[in-house]
């Protein structure tokens, strides 16, 4: 073989060993590029993974939610319970304050219920000159309750008009009416000694203390007259055991 053909045989053989060592170089760039991808896409996917944890996350505040909507339930039961103890809505006429009567610290659950309670109004004026009725409330029920405090108590008069009596300073005290006993509270007033007054009542409308039940009481025939108008001259005094 001469040297001419010895160097281009010996050119070739370099050549392909070139051209073999350019394509693994261009596999490996290939799997490279591959692995590449394969790895963008794995970060890819990892959104979905997070959008995973995002929904698990809403049911969680989906749950967290429906605790407290739990917790509110018992507060909206309370708030309805406690609405029935309300004095928003006893009596009729004058303000709601007036109306219904006031407690001085009986036991919760021990006051007395309107409808356990006979009432009577009666003239119990000690002369001529100071006008006073005692409303009397006997216990009709079987067991000994409460009507320590003030009694709300609005005059009705001969025209229709109501008009709230006010308080007078007196502390109250632990007053426990048994079965069978009777507690009163008297209204002061100031007589009319002119003939002129305009005040003619009819009714006294009362709310025992603690309660939001009234009831209507005549107003005593043979009460004297009462100087009007109605306004803090007369007088509601708290409630007491009957001598």
């Amino acid at each position: 073989m001469s040297s001419s053909t010895t160097a281009t045989a010996t050119a070739r053989i370099v050549r392909r060993r070139t051209l073999r060592v350019a394509g693994t170089a261009l596999t490996v760039a290939a799997a490279f590029s591959l692995t590449a991808c394969s790895g963008s896409d794995g970060a890819a996917s990892k959104p979905g993974g997070q959008s995973g944890g995002g929904v698990a996350a809403e049911a969680s505040g989906a749950g967290s939610s429906a605790g407290a909507q739990g917790a509110d339930a018992p507060a909206g039961n309370a708030k309805s319970g406690s609405g029935e103890g309300t004095s928003s809505h006893a009596g009729s006429g004058g303000t709601a304050s007036s109306r219904a009567g006031s407690g001085g610290g009986a036991g919760k659950g021990k006051f007395c219920r309107t409808s356990d309670l006979v009432m009577e109004a009666v003239d119990s004026s000690p002369d001529q000159k100071v006008g006073e009725v005692t409303v009397q409330m006997t216990n009709k029920g079987g067991r000994t309750c409460s009507v320590t405090g003030f009694a709300g108590v609005d005059l009705k008069d001969a025209d229709g008009t109501s008009a709230p009596v006010h308080r007078g300073g007196e502390q109250p005290r632990i007053t426990g009416l048994k079965p069978g006993d009777t507690a009163t509270f008297s209204i002061s007033y100031a007589v009319d000694f002119s003939g002129d007054s305009l005040a003619s009542p009819t009714n006294i409308i009362v709310t025992p203390p603690n309660e939001t039940h009234s009831v209507s009481l005549k107003w005593p025939a043979e009460a004297l007259k009462l100087a009007g108008p109605y306004d803090e001259k007369i007088k509601v005094h708290p409630v007491g055991i009957a001598n």
